[in-house]
């Protein structure tokens, strides 16, 4: 690329991008600013990545930005940023901060990234594939990075965006539209369809050559209509007529490094049967799910089970779900230990109050908890059970603890 062409996709991209815009995302408070690592921003598209650099700029106070999603920039090689880094100086003069969006989509970005470290500069990189971001970051950044997962708006932030107050009535608006920042503001479906098929056809047939797009869409659309249920991965190769297992686990991992979806192990102790048990799936929204799948809308217990796991799972990754001879729904692990045991429940009745609490204890029994929490929709009790305490909970109040 010529360097003239950089200064001036530079002077537009600066116009272009709104520092700080939006709410204070909660990510913000957790990043770093003074170790001498890049940092690394990751997570869905539209989740908002792009305002949170904004935000991190604002907060700094100067910096180089360069979006590399840009389509005056898609011949751009590592060649090119010594270009660059040219034509920010020229641009904006001396600046020791750099701000790199979607860096994913140059070969051999980290290069460059080590290049900015071994001077001393200060390195934000975001990115939406998480598979080629951890790669490359380990190849000329091992230990040398620290990893930062952005997710759609939590409950907290879509209050903070409405300026509501915590509620029910706020809570049921949080199951219908989930947390996209657009779609939570401009409420248009067309939003929500157009991400799913860009991330489909972007973010995973191009990038990974794969040649039956039909395919790949059709599956995705069954494991986000059937979040909070289990499948295996042998089951989807006989559903969809797959010839290999191998190519099924391949295509999950797409979607898991696209971060369209969260596949959650069954626990035990033995990792060889983790592996081969079955998973359950989790939508990274439920406002995308209930856009694109009509039966998913229509539960809403699974809808509060999802919204759950997404709480869980922006603070945790050693996330499980229990099924022995009762079933619990997550396991949060700290090192070798389960720390806590947690069962959602849309509303705990005659029909199901057994076999929900049931699950709980034989899961508090194995793991030698005194303790279990049932979140429920909008019920609230305490029970003493075998010498053993159930909190019962509303999920929209559990969301707003630290």
């Amino acid at each position: 690329m010529q360097k003239n062409d950089l200064r001036e996709i530079i002077r537009s991209q600066k116009k272009g991008h709104v520092l700080g815009y939006g709410i204070e995302r909660e990510l913000l408070a957790k990043i770093d600013l003074n170790v001498p690592h890049a940092s690394v921003l990751s997570g869905i598209r539209r989740s908002g990545k792009s305002v949170l650099l904004g935000q991190l700029m604002k907060r700094i106070g100067k910096g180089y930005y360069f979006n590399f999603e840009d389509p005056r920039v898609l011949s751009f090689s590592v060649s090119d940023f010594q270009k660059l880094d040219e034509a920010f100086l020229q641009e904006c003069g001396e600046c020791d901060t750099y701000f790199f969006d979607e860096i994913q989509n140059v070969g051999k970005w980290e290069v460059f990234a080590r290049y900015l470290l071994d001077r001393r500069k200060k390195v934000f990189i975001t990115g939406s594939n998480a598979s080629l971001l951890s790669r490359e970051l380990g190849t000329k950044l091992t230990g040398r990075h620290l990893r930062y997962e952005m997710f759609p708006f939590s409950y907290l932030e879509m209050l903070k965006l409405f300026k509501e107050k915590p509620s029910i009535h706020s809570f049921q608006k949080y199951m219908e539209e989930g947390g996209f920042p657009e779609y939570l503001r401009y409420e248009k479906i067309e939003l929500l369809q157009e991400l799913f098929t860009n991330i489909i056809e972007r973010d995973i047939v191009v990038r990974y050559g794969l040649r039956d797009s039909k395919l790949i869409r059709e599956m995705a659309l069954y494991l986000l209509t059937n979040a909070g249920k289990e499948f295996s991965y042998n089951g989807l190769r006989k559903l969809f007529k797959i010839g290999s297992t191998n190519s099924v686990v391949s295509y999950v991992s797409y979607f898991e490094d696209s971060y369209l979806l969260f596949v959650l192990p069954m626990f035990d102790y033995s990792l060889k049967k983790q592996l081969i048990n079955p998973k359950k799936v989790y939508s990274i929204d439920v406002g995308l799910s209930k856009v694109i799948s009509a039966s998913f809308s229509l539960d809403n217990g699974r809808i509060l089970e999802n919204l759950v796991f997404l709480n869980l799972r922006r603070k945790n990754r050693d996330i499980f779900y229990f099924k022995r001879d009762g079933e619990c729904d997550f396991l949060i692990r700290k090192g070798n230990a389960i720390v806590e045991i947690i069962q959602v429940c849309y509303e705990l009745n005659d029909e199901n109050e057994k076999r929900e609490i049931d699950g709980v204890i034989e899961a508090m029994k194995i793991f030698k908890l005194k303790e279990g929490l049932i979140l429920t929709y909008d019920q609230e009790d305490t029970l003493e059970i075998e010498k053993r305490k159930i909190i019962v909970k509303p999920a929209w109040k559990w969301m707003l603890e630290k």
